[in-house]
């Protein structure tokens, strides 16, 4: 199944749960939820008052994406806040079978991230473990940059070792994400698209809407 992830990161924040509701009313299964701590990577973005305050705008999945050192530390704390999805850099976890344990206990899904000077075979230990896989396709720590060409190859290279093991792991993509080249992400194996300025740039409902159709029509 095909998924939009509309990351709120590239929202209108004076106006986000406004903005929330407009892209579950178009249709987005997911919302995507950035959560940098300025030591990961460069910027600082949402805490847990902003997560806890926006989750009753949405019954939507919250597909939260920690960018942040040693996150098995707040684990329970996004668990108890109404993350759905709980995504980590292997990068940033010193045990990362002990990350994914932790949201499991907690009854929540586990995803595994990887920047894009990792090698996807770096993934290979926990890819049975995890109910999803997040392919970068930008540098993290900032929105609006333009998609990393080669990080497409890294998506097909993820789906091939999925497949070889019979896992139908659900593989995420996330930076850069456009009406021009959202076809080519779906093509190489990816089905939960993260899209923020794509969403957030002009009619949020238009462009949910539009986005859902490639989807679709894939």
């Amino acid at each position: 199944m095909n998924i939009l992830s509309p990351s709120i990161l590239a929202a209108d924040f004076k106006n986000l749960g406004q903005e929330i509701r407009s892209v579950d009313d178009a249709g987005a299964q997911y919302v995507h939820i950035d959560v940098m701590d300025g030591v990961f990577v460069p910027s600082i973005s949402f805490g847990m008052p902003v997560i806890e305050s926006i989750r009753s705008a949405t019954g939507r999945v919250f597909d939260v994406h920690l960018m942040i050192v040693d996150p098995v530390r707040y684990v329970d704390e996004f668990v108890r806040l109404g993350a759905d999805i709980i995504t980590f850099h292997l990068e940033a976890a010193d045990d990362p079978g002990k990350v994914i344990d932790r949201i499991h206990e907690g009854g929540k899904k586990a995803g595994i991230t990887i920047k894009p000077a990792t090698p996807v075979s770096a993934l290979i230990p926990f890819l049975g473990e995890v109910e999803m896989v997040l392919i970068m396709t930008v540098e993290p720590g900032f929105g609006g940059q333009k998609i990393i060409p080669e990080c497409v190859e890294k998506v097909r290279q993820l789906r091939a070792l999925l497949t070889e093991r019979g896992l139908d792991t659900d593989i995420e993509v996330d930076g850069g994400i456009t009406k021009e080249n959202i076809k080519e992400v779906l093509s190489a194996g990816a089905n939960v698209i993260v899209a923020g300025s794509a969403v957030f740039k002009g009619n949020t409902y238009e462009n949910t809407a539009q986005l859902l159709q490639y989807l679709i029509d894939k």
